[in-house]
Parts: C-alpha cells; structure tokens; sequence
C-alpha cells in the first residue's frame, strides 16, 4: 500500500444513488434531502444518532463536514497551496533555545519557526486520551531545554499543533503514526487503550494483544474503532505502521539531507478522515466526486473492507451536495456573531486573543410566568447549541460562558451536567471547570488547528479587525484640528485638505466647525472629497494663496 496514495478501481461496478431528475426545482430541496437518502442507504435505526459525513471535492478546495442527527457540527477544509502540517514530520535545525522559557525555536522550513516545548522533548502528546503508567524510561525528574537541545542541532520534529495567528507550529520530538486501529509511538516503550472503549474485558483483550505485537522499545496505543477487531486486524496495523516508521528513518538518514525539510507529510484531508472518523456509528458517508470516490474505496481494500458499503457516491449535479444538506448556510451563521435557539432566546460568541467569551441571552423567549424556569429553560437549551458552536467553529483555548443568572445552586449543577453531557460527542478534549462566585462557567477546549474564522476569514482593511471605526463627527474634529495646527505653523493663506466625503460633508455642514476655524486664523481652508480614502483618513495636498488653492480645489472636483 502506498503511503498517502490510493487508486481507482472498478468504479463502473460500484453501487450508487440513481440520478436525480433534472427538472426538479431548488425549492424543493429540503424534500429532496429527505427522498434522496432512501435508495442509497438502509433504513435508519430511530434509536440511535444518525451521523454522516460528506464530502465535497472542488477544483480548487477540498472541504468536509460532519452531519450529525441533520446537523452540521464539524468542518474541515484544505487547499493544494494551504495543505494542513499537523502530524507531518520534519528535519529541523534549533535556531534559539530560550532556557527561560523552557522552550526552543526550531526552523522546519515554514513561514515561522516551530516552537519546541520541553514537555514536547519528554513525553509523547495526547496521552490524556489513554491509560496506564508513565511510559518507561522516562523519568518524572523536571529537565531544562537546554539539556535537550542545542542551537544549530538537527533534530526530527513532528507538527502537532497548526501555526495560529502569530504563533508558529508547535513541534515535538516524540513521533505518533496513527493508523486505522492503532497508534504507533516509535520513541517510548508504552501501551495504552482508548478511555472511550469502556468494556473492562475488551479493553483487556486488546491491552493483551498490543502488547505481544508491539514492537521492541516502541509503544501503542489501541484506538477506539479498534472495539471487538480480530488480532489479524491489529497486527496487520501495526505491521504497516512499523514499516512506515523504517520508511522515516531512511528517509531522514539519506546522505546529504539538510536541514530543514520534509520527511513525511500525513495523509491529505479526505483519507484522514476516512482513517479518523469512519467507523461503526457512521450512518454513510457521501462524496461528490468519481475519482475521489475511487479512492476511498481502495483505502478501505486496503484497512477496512468491512466499511465499503458506507461510502456512496453522489451523482446528482443540479443540486450540490452541501446544498442538499445546508452545510454552506450552516457556516455562514456559524461565522456570525450571534447563533438563535429553537425557543427564541440567542447566543453571542466573542473572541479576543486570550479568550472565547459566550453570553446567553433569553431574546425573543417569554416561556412561562416563572422567571427562574424560563431562565433555566433557555440554559439548558443552550448548553447543546455551545457544544455544537465549539465544534463546528473548532474554538480553542479558555472558554467563559455567561449563562443567565440562575437562582438556586440545583439549577446551576444541571447546566453543568447538561454542558458536560453535550461534549461528550466531541473528540476535542475538553474540560469543564465549574462555575464561578461570579456566576460564570469556565472550561478549556484543546486547541489543535485553526477555527473556522481564522481560516476562513480575513482581517478588515478597513477597521484593522476591531470592528468599528471613527464616526464622522470624530473624524471631523480630528481634520479641524490637523487645519489648525497647519495653518498655525504655515506662512500660506490657504490649505487644500481631501477626506472621505462623509466626513468631507460633516466638516462643510453649518455645525461643521470649519467657518469658525476660518475666522480665527484668518485664513482659509478648501475640504475636498475622495471615495478612496478611509474615513479616519486626512490628506494635506497643498498650501500656497487663496487663489491656488481654490484653483485646484476646483480641478480635483472635475
């Protein structure tokens, strides 16, 4: 099998839904989304969650999202130029060591050198997500950077965290390859299970047999799709893992590799998907594309044939597939600031650089004549919207929720453990503190990439991201006094001065403020306008006579 590669074939012979009609008006799409489902899939078990996934293959962007219960409430995208680097494994050369910071810069060729954590040089991420001892041969005795790692050292890294904003790629020196059943850890001796796999006997069984294949000196971790798999099946994981990690090594011994480079990339967004979050609760996942169909399926030849008939093709152009499913109206709001509830009350969601703030607000909702029950009502109505903004925004870091004003501590504890209940679908790890003497929630989401803004926005030209600029009255104060500090400090007798219009209007009004500027300095000042300058904007063009002045106030006007 070829890392990262996978190809077509026998595509004519695979199943897929028949086509739809082509006369079949966009304003029934919801009808359609409802109709389109039942040749293609088996009859939907009512007691469980219905969860797809769906995929989207463009010319230009590849996007993903994840559909639970007709919800929208996680989204991915990549682009050939903006390939995602998390789980890719560089050679990379240490261009700071900052002891005080318990950290080190490392260059792996990117825009902005990757940050190097001491904690990242000991011990391997993400193991929070399973269980056992300290791996072996790693000492609790606190180290310092400067032990590990020198300036001007080579040394293998791996991305486990995107660049963000202005902060590099966060890196580690301990290596994780997963795979479809399992995770291989190259550079510690450990083996764990998966803390959501909760049968005692079967986390035993699986603890059993990780640890008779796992290679020497190496440690494993048993993914949660790994649940009632045979030992063939693990160890044929295992096996390719551990080939891809002799694969690495080569590849980072050849001769005459420098510093910094690429040793590995991981798997483009549609295969880690596929090997991530295609498994047994997934009803189906639909792709719109033939070739990346194709693709998936020999993937699935290759680790999961049992999940083959999962994967259906979407044929139907006239209506797009994010289109039949509402994913692209879902993300619209979804980068908006406020999110509606069923009942009427909202949702407002604030970033700053150290924390994600969420108010919860009652709105349009009057509920019953008791204000506590209609205050808890809307709270526990909102704890479920939260956790699916946390996830389909992919927000990260603190986060403080500012629920209504609750008056008893029963309340405050079932939205608590509503809140909590509602993460339990997110593979995010996330930690619920508490609520505070203040009334207000805390909690921590791990933050991995970027959110959905951050990657799919951009900052305001216009008003440098704070969302607001001057008002025209402020603006025009601002010009005046800019006048008259120019004319005071000038032998001229006049001033040519080009703002935006608004302001430009503003300043000529009669409670402008211009004419009693004139009068006081005895000179005059020509305001003209310009559509391409900001509003915060001011333009000295000339000085010289009145004569002068007007003359060329008069050709900017032409």
């Amino acid at each position: 099998m070829t890392e990262g590669r996978y190809y077509l074939n026998n595509i004519e012979e695979a199943p897929g839904p028949p086509k739809v009609s082509k006369r079949r008006s966009r304003r029934k799409v919801t009808k359609a989304r409802q109709k389109a489902a039942e040749p293609i899939s088996a009859p939907e078990d009512r007691t469980s969650r219905k969860r797809e996934i769906l995929v989207n293959a463009g010319y230009d962007e590849t996007r993903v999202a994840l559909v639970e219960d007709g919800a929208v409430v996680e989204y991915y995208t990549e682009k050939p130029s903006n390939q995602k680097i998390a789980g890719s494994i560089y050679l990379g050369k240490v261009t700071n060591v900052l002891p005080g910071m318990q950290a080190a810069f490392i260059d792996i060729g990117e825009e902005k050198n990757a940050f190097l954590y001491v904690d990242d040089a000991l011990l391997p991420p993400n193991l929070e997500d399973a269980d056992g001892e300290l791996p072996h041969g790693h000492s609790k005795r606190r180290k310092v950077i400067s032990e590990l790692v020198k300036q001007g050292q080579e040394v293998m890294v791996q991305v486990v965290k995107e660049a963000i904003g202005t902060k590099g790629a966060r890196v580690t020196r301990h290596v994780t390859l997963p795979g479809r059943y399992c995770v291989l850890m190259p550079t510690v001796s450990y083996v764990g299970v998966s803390r959501r796999i909760v049968d005692e006997e079967e986390r035993q069984r699986l603890r059993k047999i990780a640890k008779a294949m796992k290679p020497k000196d190496m440690g494993v971790i048993v993914r949660t799709v790994a649940e009632h798999k045979t030992e063939e099946e693990l160890q044929k994981d295992i096996e390719f893992l551990t080939r891809l990690w002799d694969k690495i090594q080569s590849q980072a011994a050849s001769p005459g590799l420098k510093a910094p480079c690429l040793i590995h990339r991981d798997m483009g967004l549609v295969f880690r998907i596929v090997r991530d979050e295609l498994n047994q609760d997934t009803t189906r996942l639909l792709v719109d594309d033939v070739i990346v169909y194709g693709k998936i399926l020999d993937l699935l030849d290759a680790v999961s044939p049992e999940m083959k008939h999962k994967i259906v093709y979407y044929r139907d152009k006239e209506i797009p597939l994010f289109d039949l499913y509402g994913v692209d109206a879902a993300i619209v709001r979804a980068l908006q600031r406020q999110v509606w509830l069923k009942s009427g009350g909202y949702i407002v969601i604030d970033k700053t650089e150290a924390l994600t703030v969420i108010d919860v607000n009652t709105g349009r909702f009057v509920g019953s004549k008791n204000l506590s029950d209609t205050v808890f009502r809307i709270n526990m109505e909102a704890c479920a919207e939260i956790a699916r903004q946390l996830r389909l925004r992919d927000i990260g870091g603190i986060i403080i929720v500012d629920f209504i004003d609750m008056e008893t501590q029963e309340q405050r504890a079932a939205v608590v453990q509503e809140l909590e209940k509602a993460l339990r679908h997110d593979h995010t790890k996330t930690v619920v503190v508490g609520i505070t003497g203040l009334g207000l929630l805390e909690m921590t989401r791990k933050k991995v990439r970027q959110s959905i803004d951050a990657a799919l926005l951009r900052t305001c030209p216009y008003c440098g991201g704070k969302g607001t600029v001057m008002s025209e009255e402020t603006a025009a104060s601002k010009v005046l006094r800019e006048i008259r500090k120019t004319l005071y400090n000038s032998q001229s007798e006049a001033v040519l001065v080009e703002v935006n219009p608004a302001v430009a209007a503003h300043i000529s009004g009669s409670s402008g403020g211009l004419a009693a500027l004139e009068k006081e300095t005895g000179k005059t000042a020509f305001i003209v306008s310009s559509g391409d300058l900001h509003l915060e904007e001011i333009n000295i063009k000339a000085l010289g006579t009145r004569e002068e002045m007007a003359e060329k106030a008069r050709r900017s006007a032409l």
